[in-house]
């Protein structure tokens, strides 16, 4: 791998990812409110899909562009975040998003892929 790979957010999978939390929040909203015997439950739906809607749009500049990039011996991320590919022990799938596992112990997230399984590919490929 001669130049770096850039794994980069995807905004179909940003939206994707945040439509299935809007649509988990509306129905907790309402169980919540069915629970307490609150006679107007259908305002949970509502209250879940503004809430999820206000924090897609307030993280959506910083989340779509966290890129990271993968070269032949580490993965650098956002922040500073760098991991050398011979400390990688778990690359794992989580929805749209790709969790690296150090050998420490620590875990990083690439978030909002458009394809995790080939961003998990390309990482376990790099590694060897």
């Amino acid at each position: 791998m001669a130049d770096p790979v850039i794994l980069a957010p995807d905004k179909g999978a940003y939206i994707r990812t945040n439509a299935w939390l809007a649509a988990v929040a509306m129905a907790g909203a309402m169980a919540v409110l069915w629970l307490i015997g609150n006679p107007y439950v259908w305002t949970g739906a509502p209250a879940g899909l503004a809430a999820i809607g206000i924090r897609a749009w307030y993280l959506a500049s910083e989340e779509l562009v966290s890129n990271w990039q993968l070269s032949d011996t580490a993965l650098t991320g956002p922040g500073g975040r760098s991991v050398p590919l011979n400390q990688i022990t778990a690359v794992n799938i989580m929805g749209s998003f790709v969790q690296v596992v150090t050998k420490s112990g620590d875990k990083h997230l690439i978030k909002y892929q458009s394809d995790p399984a080939a961003t998990k590919a390309a990482i376990e490929r790099a590694m060897g």
